[in-house]
């Protein structure tokens, strides 16, 4: 397991707990506007002195009482293939884990329902079905399937989890924020975070100007009657 990172305590990315985020690195997407290269691309991963898992454990046990959750994000997780037993034994220590992803590896999501690996799950939908192969970059064949399979299980599941979309002027509008939303329907919530211009693989990107409060507002509006809740972070 690569650990990339580690943010100690968080109040914001696991709804209701205190926790701590474990950042893993490597993705199968590349995504151009992605704010995480440093974790992405290879040439940058070469780059970091990874935490050591013992370290990483010995960090928990000693929060224990005091923290409440763990998340874990990417890069993409799920492509790890010890993701199984580095979940089992953060809860074996008694934390609660959210997973964050991006839904390309159902298999995987699978495994950690059967067994009740993962308490939350944060999926991104990049975009609409038909954009998907080409927004990721993905060399996955059929990569919406393998995403909309995710969804099937999360919305066939018992755990809490959300949808969210990255807002991109270029990539996503509100033709495809309709799109989303009709594919999505049924996700207790729904989120739509604006696109933030900065550190991003393709550089071309930093100069793209974010979507107004407005604009995000009327997106927010028209994915709003597919969803019980849905906001704008």
């Amino acid at each position: 397991m690569f650990i990339a990172a580690l943010q100690k305590t968080t109040l914001l990315d696991y709804p209701g707990r205190l926790a701590c985020i474990v950042f893993l690195a490597n993705c199968n997407f590349k995504c151009p506007f992605c704010y995480s290269k440093e974790i992405v691309l290879e040439e940058e991963i070469k780059n970091i002195l990874p935490l050591k898992e013992g370290d990483f454990f010995d960090f928990l046990k000693k929060r224990k009482g005091k923290l409440e959750a763990v998340v874990i994000c990417g890069g993409e997780p799920t492509i790890n293939p010890t993701l199984l037993s580095f979940c089992q034994e953060i809860k074996s220590l008694g934390y609660k884990v959210k997973l964050d992803t991006n839904g390309s590896n159902p298999v995987m999501v699978k495994k950690l329902l059967k067994e009740n690996l993962i308490d939350y799950v944060a999926i991104d939908l990049k975009t609409s079905k038909e954009k998907y192969q080409k927004l990721t970059g993905s060399l996955i064949k059929n990569v919406a399937e393998k995403v909309n399979q995710t969804l099937s299980l999360l919305k066939e599941s018992k755990i809490d989890w959300e949808v969210r979309t990255t807002c991109v002027p270029g990539f996503i509008d509100k033709e495809d924020i309709l799109k989303i939303a009709q594919w999505a329907k049924g996700t207790p919530k729904y989120y739509l975070q604006n696109f933030r211009p900065q550190k991003t693989l393709d550089p071309a990107f930093e100069k793209v100007k974010p979507y107004s409060s407005q604009e995000m507002e009327e997106m927010r509006q028209i994915a709003s009657p597919f969803f019980m809740s849905c906001d704008v972070r």
